[in-house]
């Protein structure tokens, strides 16, 4: 039965008994527009579950199909999915749309950039993070607090994972916390350390409770806080950012959005080769833990001046002690850029 405002009572009456949402949060919920920036493990998760909570709309951006691998923990697709071989975000459409004929799905099948930022991400109320790489996550924060729009940062690994709800002008950023992007191969990625989708369920459901938090104004976080779990030695914590807050960064008080630069050259498709060129960092990598990295996948040709790898049939990474990388086997920058962020971080 739809009420006069629109959303059907029966079918959300559990969530408005809870009395910190009621219907009048439930109302808002209904007319909030979130979006999520990628649609892998934690994108899947979080718009299925603000779909079946009542959201009114969700912009979904995401660049890449879904594999096998990503079957265990990104559980909006299925193996027909696999081999059918169509877009994220298309299929997240009209799975979502399957669980609520309601909900308006605006699909991007996009690599977000400085240049299309401002005209897929202006118009929302709040983000989401559902990235694999902190380049993405950088751009999204600068963006965040150059527009006044929350988002909601998160983060898992193997066990361990972490939640932070950004809100400018309030709370502490991400570059308050990360003040730059980790060098590539300073950290693991989901392909090098693996990941539980145990703890991507527990990440997802905690980015949606911020979320639907930030949507209905229901006392929003007026601390900064980091919340931090290891379910494998079921450990659980909560870090308090209040000094980084009371400070802020270039980002959030200094109005410096480096990251929203259209003339920064991130890649290059180099002129006569199958292959893409990219700066992810000016911070110089340990080539050797890169090269650790990439042994997961095949064998290493290491030296003082590069570490390269094949890492997946006909697709080649070499990361060079200046910084760069050069992925060879494809001349798209999007998919470079992907394979990039499994392999060695970005």
């Amino acid at each position: 039965m739809h009420n006069e405002t629109g959303f059907d009572e029966m079918r959300f009456v559990r969530q408005i008994r809870y009395h910190r949402l009621g219907a009048i949060g439930q109302q808002k919920l209904s007319e909030a527009h979130a979006a999520i920036v990628g649609c892998g493990a934690l994108g899947s998760t979080t718009a299925m579950s603000l779909t079946r909570a009542g959201i009114g709309r969700l912009t979904i951006i995401d660049r890449d199909v879904p594999e096998w691998s990503n079957l265990p923990r990104q559980f909006l697709f299925t193996e027909k999915d696999v081999c059918d071989g169509l877009p994220k975000a298309i299929i997240a459409e009209k799975r979502l749309k399957e669980i609520d004929r309601n909900v308006q799905v605006i699909p991007h099948v996009r690599d977000l950039s400085a240049h299309n930022i401002s005209d897929l991400l202006s118009s929302v109320d709040v983000i989401v993070d559902g990235t694999d790489n902190f380049e993405t996550r950088f751009l999204v924060n600068d963006f965040s607090c150059r527009e006044n729009i929350p988002w909601v940062y998160g983060g898992v690994i193997g066990a361990e994972g972490r939640v932070m709800a950004v809100i400018p002008g309030t709370t502490a950023c991400l570059r308050c916390l990360i003040p730059e992007p980790p060098a590539p191969g300073s950290l693991p990625t989901c392909d090098t350390a693996g990941v539980l989708g145990a703890a991507v369920m527990v990440v997802g459901g905690v980015q949606t409770s911020e979320t639907i938090k930030i949507l209905v104004n229901a006392a929003p976080p007026t601390e900064s806080t980091l919340f931090v779990f290891d379910l494998w030695d079921s450990t659980w914590k909560t870090i308090d950012l209040r000094s980084l807050s009371k400070t802020g960064c270039t980002s959030c008080r200094g109005n410096d959005y480096q990251w929203l630069n259209t003339s920064n050259n991130q890649s290059s498709i180099l002129c006569g080769q199958d292959a893409v060129q990219l700066y992810p960092t000016q911070r110089a990598p340990n080539l050797r833990n890169i090269a650790k990295q990439l042994s997961c996948f095949g064998n290493v040709n290491e030296n003082p001046w590069l570490v390269r790898a094949e890492v997946e049939p006909g697709i080649t990474v070499s990361v060079f002690a200046d910084g760069r990388l050069i992925v060879t086997g494809t001349r798209d920058p999007s998919r470079a850029r992907s394979i990039v962020s499994k392999t060695v971080g970005m």
